[in-house]
């Protein structure tokens, strides 16, 4: 549902490009919007500034939905480059060892195929120093900007999907696409595959094409939606939660609206698990079925 008013709530597809942090893209949609007057505004699943690729943006009350919709798989596309590591885990950092390179296509397909969910189930993959994961209250790269490392304890990601798209020998590179759980670090699966082949390996271009339904082939550029807002045509770039999220719609009387509203359990006449709870007024929230009652998810 999108309304005007006090906000405006949905979620635009943005495909951000190189130099933007995940950060510049939400204050950037942020200005757009506040004509709307919508200032809540928050994204989805952080990308790197050198990455690129969809990065779903909600507005007004879809920010209650955000961690919901950045649980979803994602699909990359990664380059990786071979005999060299970085402090970073890509190619925008300092590197710290170079090392020769055997270009072998079938190792380089057995190496990536060897994380794929079928062969190890889950991976648990160390996170790297640079990221925005908190230890102790401290972001990793905040640490890390400090010259500090510490050991950081694996977590279990799933990559459901890996399979090379194409070879670079004269380069020392390889593409290849990746289908995974949330919160899987592409430059440490690339450090991997690389200490697997005893050459080492950084990250080179990488593009998130999907984020759970929103794919790259509809997501929208930044100028795209400067270029709308000169136009007074934002909204064609809003997509309404109760699309993107098609459950069923359960309209309440008042009483039982005035219950639900303030966060109560509710015995709903549907099979359906998850729904959308609403009055005459609109959305109240997400309900989920636990325990023969529906029980708030997400609350409007």
């Amino acid at each position: 549902m999108t309304t005007k008013g006090i906000y405006m709530t949905g979620v635009i597809n943005i495909h951000k490009e190189t130099d933007y942090t995940s950060h510049d893209v939400v204050a950037i949609v942020r200005k757009l919007f506040r004509q709307h007057g919508t200032s809540k505004v928050g994204h989805t699943g952080t990308l790197d500034p050198d990455a690129t690729g969809v990065l779903p943006i909600c507005l007004g009350r879809a920010t209650k939905f955000a961690d919901m919709l950045a649980a979803a798989d994602k699909t990359y596309i990664a380059e990786v480059i071979l005999g060299i590591t970085t402090n970073t885990g890509d190619i925008s950092g300092e590197v710290i060892q170079e090392r020769s390179v055997v270009f072998n296509e079938e190792a380089i397909i057995n190496a990536a195929k060897s994380f794929h969910v079928d062969s190890r189930g889950e991976y648990m993959q160390v996170p790297p120093m640079f990221s925005a994961i908190k230890i102790d209250g401290k972001k990793l790269y905040e640490l890390a900007r400090a010259g500090k490392e510490i050991v950081r304890p694996p977590r279990p990601v799933v990559i459901h999907d890996i399979h090379v798209l194409s070879f670079a020998p004269s380069k020392n590179t390889f593409t290849i696409e990746i289908k995974c759980s949330k919160g899987t670090y592409i430059r440490t699966l690339a450090e991997d595959i690389g200490m697997i082949l005893g050459c080492g390996a950084t990250m080179g271009a990488l593009t998130r094409t999907r984020s759970g339904m929103f794919e790259i082939s509809n997501a929208a550029k930044l100028d795209e939606l400067k270029t709308a807002a000169d136009e007074n045509r934002l909204m064609e770039y809003v997509l309404a939660l109760d699309e993107l999220l098609p459950h069923q719609k359960i309209l309440l009387h008042e009483e039982e609206a005035v219950k639900a509203r303030n966060g109560n359990a509710m015995f709903l006449e549907t099979s359906d698990s998850t729904v959308w709870v609403c009055d005459k007024k609109g959305i109240i929230g997400l309900f989920e079925k636990d325990e023969g009652k529906h029980k708030v998810k997400v609350m409007m």
